[in-house]
């Protein structure tokens, strides 16, 4: 199933306009993620809204938004007024200006989205603004309300479409120069810095996410496996200190052997991790867990845990994703 839009309005570009829909270009929902229960029972949490003072459960048609002004002072705001002070971006997004993509500062990025035509109608506008951004090497800078609140948003191409990456306003950014006027200024010798070139030359190559293994998701999903299947839980001995780094050019000189010695087999498990690279998208936690038994009580979840392991690897293997269909 194709995910929701987010938000859905126009673009507009002076007086070109088209409708338009955006979606998120990333997502979390893949993750392994966890309950709380209580120990005793068995059972979910489950969480009440009350008031702090009475400890009296409160409905949802009661409960406002409030600033706090003062311990135990706040001032109300209702959602109608929240709606009278609603921007034009509410429905629109305007371009207002472009700019060189290399001038918008890395920490200003907050997340990415695809910006898709809405409807049949308006590919021709959609196209004319994607290919006027895309011919000027810009970025288009507008504006759009997300969750009550509005946005600024950098507009560039990707491929047939277009990616909006929402940013931070000046005052979510905080300065670099609290943090770094007490770093040294220490001076490198010319050996030093070859050798640690050395060691990035060697460690170089192309950005290649899909090699990107999350080794924590993994045993997470190994351990459910585990515990599913009613295999025993053996604790991980403790990781070895490497010790204090006594003299860094020493440290360098023993980063280079080890890297020569290591680049052998990590060559190898590059290639292979190629040959067997997925061609679709890799699937999340729902194909990689095994399947949850029905009411047989813990014999029957560990015989079909056990004969799901049977068919499958020690250790489970995420399968691929329904292709998502071409629109």
């Amino acid at each position: 199933m194709a995910p929701r839009a987010n938000w859905k309005g126009f673009l507009r570009l002076s007086l070109v306009t088209c409708p338009v829909a955006l979606y998120p270009a990333t997502s979390d929902t893949e993750k392994v993620s966890f309950n709380q229960i209580n120990r005793k029972t068995g059972h979910r949490i489950k969480y009440l809204k009350v008031d702090a003072e009475t400890g009296d459960e409160v409905t949802s048609e009661d409960i406002v938004k409030g600033y706090k002004v003062d311990t135990d002072t706040y001032i109300e705001v209702t959602k109608d007024e929240l709606d009278d002070i609603a921007l034009d971006s509410t429905h629109t997004i305007d371009i207002d200006e472009f700019v060189p993509k290399a001038d918008i500062d890395n920490r200003y990025l907050i997340r990415p989205y695809y910006l898709v035509p809405d409807g049949k109608v308006g590919h021709d506008a959609y196209a004319v603004i994607r290919e006027t951004i895309r011919s000027m090497d810009k970025v288009a800078i507008g504006r759009v309300v997300l969750t009550n609140r509005e946005h600024i948003i950098a507009l560039e191409p990707l491929e047939s479409g277009l990616m909006g990456t929402l940013l931070r306003y000046p005052y979510e950014v905080r300065s670099e120069t609290e943090y770094f006027d007490d770093i040294q200024d220490v001076k490198l010798t010319r050996d030093m810095l070859d050798l640690a070139k050395h060691i990035v030359e060697k460690k170089s190559g192309a950005f290649e996410p899909e090699l990107f293994e999350d080794h924590y998701e993994t045993a997470l999903i190994d351990l459910i496996n585990k515990k599913r299947s009613g295999a025993p839980i053996t604790a991980k001995a403790a990781p070895k200190s490497g010790g204090n780094v006594i003299n860094l050019m020493d440290a360098l000189k023993k980063s280079i052997a080890n890297e020569k010695d290591a680049a052998p087999a990590a060559k190898v498990a590059k290639e292979a991790a190629k040959a067997k690279k997925p061609k679709k998208r890799v699937a999340g936690q729902r194909e990689m867990l095994l399947p949850i038994a029905g009411k047989g009580g813990k014999d029957a979840a560990a015989k079909t845990a056990t004969r799901e392991t049977s068919k499958k690897a020690d250790k489970p293997v995420r399968a691929p994703a329904r292709a998502k269909k071409a629109s």
